[in-house]
């Protein structure tokens, strides 16, 4: 089991993070977001059940894929035809929050995104 992944998932509720990236623009409602998920530091079915099992909206995801590092690329299961939540009203706090400002990894929006990050350097906290 990857315990960083239950680390991360953990310090994303509780603890403030320190900001590397500086997140600009707009949702064009494409749903590409919801469709390419990167699911970092999950390798295999066992480690995403056992996060649907501690984290319960784990479960409106299941695999599409794997990235080159061979984590899950991941899709939600309430994504509608026309690029729009489905369930948009009760959605999770992870996908009210997209795209965090709060990025670990290195951060890239899928292809087609209405949103761009660029990473803060050392003279932009000066």
């Amino acid at each position: 089991m990857s315990i960083k992944s239950i680390y991360y998932e953990f310090l994303s509720y509780f603890i403030p993070q320190r900001v590397k990236y500086n997140v600009e623009g707009k949702c064009n409602k494409c749903g590409n977001c919801c469709k390419q998920i990167r699911a970092y530091g999950l390798k295999n079915e066992k480690e995403l059940k056992f996060m649907q099992f501690i984290f319960p909206w784990y479960k409106r995801f299941f695999i599409v894929g794997k990235d080159e590092n061979n984590d899950f690329i991941l899709s939600c299961k309430y994504l509608a035809n026309n690029g729009e939540c489905s369930v948009y009203k009760t959605r999770p706090f992870v996908c009210r929050n997209y795209p965090s400002k709060k990025i670990f990894f290195n951060a890239q929006m899928p292809d087609g995104c209405g949103f761009k990050i660029t990473k803060k350097e050392f003279k932009d906290y000066l």
